[in-house]
Order: C-alpha cells, then sequence, then structure tokens
C-alpha cells in the first residue's frame, strides 16, 4: 500500500504520532487511508450540501474496510462571478484545483481518492488531478438543483439572465423581475439546466468516473446519499482490483464523452474541459474529432437552456445510462471499456431503457441527426471556435451581418442594453481569452441581454472568451487563435461582415487575405490587463482556447 510510507515501520514512527494527534487508532491505520475531497464551501449553491455527502461517503468507506479522511477544494461560484472582475478567476481555479490535489494526495501517502465535486471548475479539476494521480478514484457529485416554478412553467438560472435584459428593454417591470430573483433557484445544486457543471457530471458518468446518476439525481434527494455510500464502497473494490483512472480514461473513452456530449447537447465549456482532461491522461483530442463524432450523433435531449426540460428530468427519464443506452442502439459507443463500477460499459447501461421520449429522443427520432455542439473554422478562427448548435434558433444557423466591435464584455453588455445593437448585428467581444483576459470569462451576460431584449432570433454573438452552459443562441466562442496573441479576431473593424455557417462548420470575415495581413502588420500587442498575482502567473503559462486552455510547463510544451 502506498500508505504504507507513512503508517508502516520504525523509521515511520514520527508519522504515526502525528496521526495518533489526529486521535487515529491502530486499527485505522492498518486500513488502506482513503482521501476524500470535498468541495464543500458556504458560497456556492451547489456546493452547500456536500458535508452530507461527504459523510455518507465516508461511511460507505468505512463499511468496506477502509480509513476515509478528508480534505478541501476549493470552488467559485460562476453566478455569482459573473459579469465582474470575479469571473477572471473561474476557469483558472480549474488548474488550482488539479495542482492542490496533487499535492494533497501525494504529500499524504491516500491509497484512493473519492472525489466530492459539483459545479463548473471542480470537476473537470479533479478528474484533471485523477488522470494525473492514477490512484483509484470514485466522484460523487452534489447532484443538480431542481428547477423553480414560476406561473406553472419550469425556470432555471438562465432564465433569471435573461429577466434582466427583458426589464432593460422594458418588457418586464421590477416586480416580475424580482419573483424570477426569489423562484428560480429553489433548492441547493448545480444549477438545473444542462449547464457547464451538470454537463460534465453527466459526462463523468459517461467517461466512467462516476455511478449512474452520478449527473442527474437531484441533490435534494436522499438517493444521492446512497449514491454516495456506494461511492465510498466502490473505491475499496476499485483498490483491490488495481482499476486506476488511466485504465478507465483511456482514448476510446473520451471519444464515448465527446459522443454523449452530441447527444445531451452539453455545454460547449466541455470542449475546454475534455481536451485538457485528456492532456492528464496522456490522450491528445483535437478538436476536429468534434465534428466527425457531431456528423453521425444525433442529437437527442433539449434540456435548458435549449428547451423546457430540466436535470430532474433527464434523471427521470433513465438519466445518461438511458442515453447511452439509445447511442448504442446504433453501434456509436465503445462498450467494452472497464469503468468506476468495476464493470464494462455493455453491463452498466444493460437494461437502462428510455422512460420519456419527449425528454430522451429515440436513436431514430432525434432532434437532429447531428449532434448538439458544432467546431466552426475559417478566416476569422483558423484553428477553431465552438458553439452549441443545439440551442441555436434555425433561422441564426446561416447568418451574415456587420461586425460591433468591443475589447471587453462590459461595453458590449452597455451597448446593448443602450439599444445600440439591432437585429442583424453581429457582436465581437475580444482581448477576453485565456491569456488576453486573463482567464477566458464567460459572456453570459451579453447573451441573456440579447435574448431578454429580444434579439436572441437575429443577433449573434462571437468572443475569444467563452461562454456560460446557460448561454442560448448564436453564441460563438473559443475564438482561436485568440487577439492577445494576434489572431484575426484582434483585426475585425467596425462594420466588416462577418459570415457564420454552423451547417458548413465555418466562421469567417468578408475581407480579402490581403486586407488581412495589411491589419496584421499594423497590430501591435496590448500591455497585460494583470501584471501581478495568480492571474499574471496564469496568463504567462496558458495556452489557447482550441487546446483545453491548458497551462504549458516549461522546458516541455515549447
Amino acid at each position: 500500500m502506498r500508505s504504507d510510507n507513512v503508517t508502516k515501520g520504525m523509521q515511520q514512527a514520527p508519522h504515526r504520532s502525528l496521526f495518533n494527534a489526529l486521535g487515529y487508532t491502530k486499527e485505522e491505520l492498518d486500513r488502506p487511508l482513503v482521501g476524500i475531497v470535498s468541495s464543500y464551501n458556504e458560497i456556492v449553491p451547489g456546493h452547500m450540501n456536500l458535508d452530507k455527502i461527504v459523510e455518507a461517503v465516508k461511511m460507505g468507506v468505512a463499511m468496506a474496510g477502509g480509513t476515509p479522511i478528508v480534505f478541501p477544494a476549493i470552488a467559485v461560484c460562476d453566478g455569482i462571478a459573473m459579469g465582474h472582475v470575479g469571473m477572471k478567476y473561474s476557469l483558472v481555479t480549474r488548474d488550482l484545483i488539479a495542482d492542490s490535489t496533487e499535492c494533497m494526495a501525494l504529500a499524504h501517502q491516500f491509497d484512493a481518492l473519492v472525489m466530492v465535486p459539483n459545479c463548473d471548475k471542480n470537476v473537470p479539476g479533479l478528474l484533471m488531478a485523477a488522470a494525473r494521480l492514477n490512484i483509484p478514484t470514485v466522484f460523487v457529485s452534489g447532484g443538480p438543483m431542481l428547477a423553480g416554478h414560476i406561473h406553472g412553467k419550469k425556470r432555471s438560472l438562465s432564465s433569471m439572465f435573461e429577466a434582466v435584459g427583458a426589464y432593460a428593454a422594458g418588457t418586464m417591470t421590477e416586480e416580475e423581475v424580482t419573483e424570477y430573483e426569489n423562484k428560480v433557484c429553489p433548492t441547493c445544486g448545480s444549477c438545473s439546466g444542462m449547464y457547464t457543471a451538470n454537463s460534465m457530471n453527466c459526462l463523468t458518468e459517461a467517461i466512467g468516473m462516476g455511478l449512474q446518476g452520478n449527473g442527474t439525481i437531484p441533490a435534494v434527494y436522499s438517493e444521492r446519499l446512497k449514491l454516495a455510500k456506494h461511492a465510498g464502497m466502490k473505491v475499496m473494490e476499485l483498490l483491490e482490483k488495481n482499476i486506476r483512472p488511466r485504465d478507465i480514461m483511456n482514448e476510446k473513452a473520451f471519444l464515448n464523452a465527446l459522443t454523449v456530449d452530441m447527444a445531451l447537447g452539453c455545454s460547449t465549456n466541455s470542449m475546454l474541459h475534455l481536451p485538457a482532461i485528456a492532456h492528464e491522461a496522456g490522450v491528445e483530442i483535437n478538436l476536429d474529432i468534434a465534428n466527425e463524432l457531431s456528423a453521425k450523433t444525433p442529437n437527442l435531449c433539449h434540456l435548458a437552456p435549449a428547451g423546457p426540460t430540466y436535470m430532474e428530468d433527464l434523471n427521470e427519464a433513465g438519466g445518461v445510462y438511458a442515453v447511452m443506452n439509445e447511442l448504442d442502439k446504433a453501434g456509436l459507443l465503445y462498450t467494452d471499456l472497464i469503468t468506476a463500477t468495476g464493470k464494462t460499459i455493455a453491463e452498466n447501461i444493460k437494461g437502462c431503457v428510455n422512460r420519456n421520449p419527449e425528454v430522451i429522443r429515440p436513436i431514430d427520432n432525434p432532434y437532429s441527426k447531428t449532434g448538439g455542439i458544432a467546431v466552426l473554422k475559417g478566416n476569422l478562427a483558423p484553428d477553431s471556435a465552438v458553439v452549441k448548435r443545439s440551442a441555436v434558433v434555425e433561422e441564426m444557423m446561416v447568418h451574415e451581418g456587420p461586425a460591433r466591435v468591443f475589447d471587453c464584455e462590459e461595453d458590449a453588455i452597455a451597448a446593448i442594453k443602450g439599444g445600440k445593437i439591432v437585429a442583424g448585428d453581429v457582436v465581437v467581444i475580444r482581448y477576453e481569452g485565456p491569456k488576453g483576459g486573463p482567464g477566458m470569462r464567460e459572456m453570459l451576460n451579453p447573451t441573456s441581454a440579447i435574448a431578454g431584449m429580444g434579439l436572441g432570433s437575429s443577433v449573434a454573438l462571437i468572443t475569444d472568451g467563452r461562454f456560460s452552459g446557460a448561454s442560448r443562441g448564436a453564441s460563438i466562442g473559443h475564438v482561436s487563435p485568440e487577439a492577445a496573441v494576434g489572431g484575426p479576431i484582434a483585426l475585425v473593424e467596425e462594420g466588416d461582415i462577418i459570415k457564420i455557417n454552423i451547417p458548413e462548420n465555418t466562421l469567417n470575415v468578408d475581407i480579402s487575405d490581403e486586407e488581412m495581413e495589411a491589419r496584421r502588420a499594423k497590430w501591435e500587442p496590448r500591455e497585460p490587463k494583470i501584471t501581478s498575482g495568480y492571474l499574471a502567473r496564469y496568463a504567462s503559462l496558458v495556452t489557447s482556447g482550441n487546446t483545453g486552455a491548458i497551462l504549458r510547463t516549461p522546458g516541455k510544451d515549447e
């Protein structure tokens, strides 16, 4: 056992004295030490219940003969961080979470781990850590929030942001906005649509690192406590069988995750996180693969913000395994892969039927024959850009219009709410990429303002930043190369005609190559927005959005 390095032998007597100080008995130290990584805090709604999840995991580990030991991971609430400097600190925590978990796990020589995340960056950050550490690991999230109810209709956080836009447009009163404010987020849990947190928790099941229901059982259901106990028990089985994260997260597993991503219509942020997790597992994902998979993977779900159904509905319909079972009918998954259940995917999904064909469309009656995410390329995005195709209205799938150029999110929001953006416009927000932001802020405020002001079916938004999973409409993000390194998005001028063709996966600005080069010759890099602290260090190491915004390792990735 790895923990023998701190619990066994005369040389480890000083180590044991410190365990004595913690109150551990000899019997506990004779068992495997299982680290439980808890993202619990009192500022993120998706994490306020994790103390109960952790206690259930501890019980499961102890029941199966292990010694559970809890240590923390940080978490940022993207909703609370949205629209101000705080959003610069969201994506960047993914690497802090991975790094700090690596430090704790190796410093204390844990034999196995149970990861208890829930929200946007904790799930991928801990998956990155699991791949890097490669010791037996199981994930159990805190679960999704129940949808809110207003006037007999289900609502969620995206509805709240759009209500603010509607108020700015004069179509909603302050009293109506207050009603939304008090009702759209009724319970603890990760926000109730197919936003980034729920996308990544569902993909944790698809990739094989979480047990059935990890992505969909609501946070407030007692069933989630039972799931947590089973996760604690299961990690002991994985330890006994020596099944490790890299045994599970191989190339075929990532292809499965991308396929399920397309079927579910997950957040575009999955196109940042899956490559980053794969990189830690020694697997390289080229985003071109996404379009190849999308071309043959039907979109089976339209959860909020793409449609009127929510995570609780997906759970009742059979959850992620039911979606995977539909995909398997068309032979779209690799089903012989081992998972954290100790069984193969084929064994996991056997008998997991689709209980609601309105929530999970059958494989022969999809919402569309192609997947929910598209990767675009062209002279505006030579490396790539990403759009959640399933959340784009039909009339915006092909669009061209004049560029309305802004060098930061705040200026764009002021123009949108000031009525300066009109039907047909293409809003361009740049210098918000991983390096230029720094931190690649989410643009939920401007997309929600566009939707709330009734422009969602006539205005597109393009950025080298990214979007919340709660964004909908023709919202194209991750434009790479980003403006800060001289990407073509930095060269766009007010009034340039931008051409978007999502079915053909293209994104272009209608200027000649000669004009592009002439502008490039005049372009000069901007001074960094932030020159001290963690963000400055992050900006100096981060790579492009099309590579997952991973941190470059000096001497290795240069």
